[in-house]
Formats: structure tokens, sequence, C-alpha cells
């Protein structure tokens, strides 16, 4: 097998199936890419045996179809070195030897058989697919992906929840401190459908898809789902289980609104916040009229901070305690200059949304408040 490839154009692939794969692996052959030649294209495939990336990329001068291992470290530290020309590869098919010719010189080095690579199970029969706008994907992850959870305790909250509906998809995340839904209706599926989409694909197929404004087909069934676009097809396992009902958690009468620039809030935040307990950077809020007064302190080290920020606010005085990390993540979530509070009282969540919601999208988070002690 032998064939000439760009090795910009080369190493801007490798770099992006790199990204499944994982610095330790429980298999040595998920250390390496598998290439495979079918005429005048090169497919790359990365994986971490739950979740494959596949690249294609145009070759020339092809003189055979064939496969083969190679490390993926040893690739991308040599492509790095030698991007800037044309890089002729020629593979031993019978002892796996690879030879990477540059202008100047060559690299030698030995791959591994390719049918040790671990193939991806197809979909089921009775899988479904639609397509959907790249932007609708990318920003649904963007909006989300910050509020799942990190514990295996529940894994069904590591994750992000896409509920399909024929006319929208709602993306959702929670790690119970914070939720987040949104509502994309800029799209039309056609079909009814969910599944539990894990962080790592999530958080690489947001990545791939930066500025990709073409549309993605979505194929899954129970157990997986596949994602085809350009050069580019990404598949992940699912989260088995069921999601709980998020729209019963979101509060639908909160009587009280506070509407506040986003930008003030949240630097007014981070500078009360150096003070607040380590433990449990509570920041209390007395909001009254046109102002928040914010505070906070640490018994430990005898230190207390206090800030007022201006703002609207319709309601009766109420006195409530967040966690500043978790409210300064949420508010740099929000689209808009202007962020409206909804509020009830001190033990129920704050539920956060834009003043002005974007043009076919809908988001709306909470946030549990903490105990305030008077």
């Amino acid at each position: 097998m032998k064939f000439n490839v760009a090795g910009k154009a080369l190493q801007q692939q490798l770099q992006a199936v790199s990204k499944v794969i994982n610095s330790k692996n429980a298999m040595a052959i998920l250390d390496n890419f598998l290439l495979r030649v079918e005429g005048d294209t090169l497919y790359i495939t990365g994986s971490d045996s739950e979740n494959v990336v596949t690249a294609s990329l145009e070759i020339m001068n092809s003189e055979g179809d064939g496969m083969i291992a190679a490390s993926a470290k040893i690739l991308l530290d040599i492509i790095k070195e030698i991007s800037a020309q044309p890089i002729t590869f020629c593979v031993n098919d019978n002892t796996f030897e690879i030879d990477v010719r540059f202008l100047t010189g060559h690299f030698n080095f030995m791959g591994v058989n390719p049918r040790e690579y671990p193939t991806r199970t197809e979909h089921a029969p009775e899988a479904l697919s639609f397509k959907v706008a790249a932007t609708v994907i990318q920003k649904g992850i963007d909006k989300t992906i910050y509020a799942v959870s990190s514990e295996q305790i529940r894994p069904i909250m590591t994750g992000i929840f896409w509920d399909i509906h024929p006319g929208d998809i709602t993306f959702v995340s929670s790690d119970t401190h914070k939720l987040v839904r949104y509502i994309n209706k800029e799209c039309a599926p056609g079909i009814e459908a969910s599944f539990i989409m894990p962080s790592k694909p999530a958080g690489i197929l947001r990545g791939l898809l930066n500025k990709e404004d073409g549309e993605i087909e979505v194929t899954m069934d129970t157990k997986s789902a596949t994602f085809k676009w350009g050069v580019y097809e990404l598949s992940c396992r699912l989260i088995k289980g069921t999601y709980p009902n998020y729209n019963r958690v979101i509060p639908t009468s909160s009587p009280y609104k506070l509407t506040v620039d986003r930008s003030s809030l949240i630097n007014a935040l981070r500078r009360v916040s150096l003070f607040a307990s380590k433990a449990s950077s509570l920041v209390r809020m007395v909001i009254d009229g046109s102002e928040i007064k914010l505070s906070s302190q640490d018994l430990d080290y005898a230190t207390k901070a206090d800030e007022t920020v201006a703002a609207d606010y319709q309601g009766n005085p109420l006195t409530i305690g967040f966690n500043a990390v978790y409210t300064i993540e949420v508010l740099n979530n929000l689209p808009g200059d202007m962020t409206l509070i909804e509020l009830s009282d001190p033990a129920r969540p704050g539920v956060f949304q834009p003043l002005v919601q974007e043009e076919g999208e809908n988001i709306v988070t909470i946030e549990m408040p903490m105990q305030v002690l008077e």
C-alpha cells in the first residue's frame, strides 16, 4: 500500500481524530490510529472502545487499497514536524512496516495488524434517523455541557439528554445543583425520540462542529448514536436509563421578578466570592427595590465582603443564598445583556433566563439555593 498526501491536511485530520483517544487505554490497540485506503480516499479512525471518530481526506497516487494501525503518538509527532510538505506513505502489508517519506528524508517504524482494531457495532434495524443543522447541535451542547454531572454514582446525570420532537429538540443537563433546559425550534426532526449522550463524545462533537454550517445526519438506536457530516463521522455509546422529568422541577409560577445587568452581577459575584467560605462559596443576596446587596464571609479567616448591584426588583424583600461558583457559571452561559431571575422564597430554586430570548430558542436554568443563617 502506497499513497501521497498533503502534510497540512493530514495533520488537521489526525488532530481531530486524536481527541477521542485516551491517554491510557485498557487495550493497547486503542493507542493507534486505524488508517484505511479505498481508492483516492484515506480514512483515519480513532477509538476509546465506546466512542469512534473517523475522518477522511483525499490522497494522490494511491497504489493498492489496504489498512494499517499506526501509533497515534508517533504519527502526530512526526507529521507535526513535516506538515508543511507533501508526504508519501509506504506500507508493507505483510510485515506492517511503515515508511514515511518527505522531501529531505524519511521515518521508518512498525505498525500493528489492523485486524486487531475493534470494529464499530452496526445499528439495530429499528434505528431512527433525522437530519438537523450543525448549528442547532452545537448550540445545544454549548448551552448545556457545563451543567453535566461528573459524579458516577448517578450515570444518567453524566450526559446531555436529547428530547427530540417533530418540531424541535430540547437539550437538558443537570448536576443536581443546577439544571439547564435549552429548546431549539429552528429544526424539524420529524420524529419522537430521546437519548442521553455522554459528556466526552458531546465535547468532541462540539469541537468538530466548530464553524460547520451544513447538515448533520443523526442515526440512533437504544444503544448508540452516529453523527455523519462532511468528512467526519462520530459514533458513541449512549447512557442507559430514564432521564428524570426535567419539566417537573422547573418552577412555573415564581412571583418575584429580578432584572439585572448580567455582566455587572458576574463581576460583583467574582469580587465578593473572594472572601466566601472555600467549602461552600456561599454568597448572600438581600434583594429589595432597586438593588441587590451581596455579602460573603469566611469565619475561619475572619474575612468578609459586601457589594451592591443596581437592579429592578418586583416583589417582597427577600434574602437568599447561592453558591457563587455555580451562579457565575449559570450567568456566563446565558445570552444577552440583561438577565431575568424569578424567585419565590429562600428555599425554592431560582429561575435564570435571558430577559429577551433569541428567536426560535428558549433557555431556562434553575439553581438550588443554599441555607442562609440570619
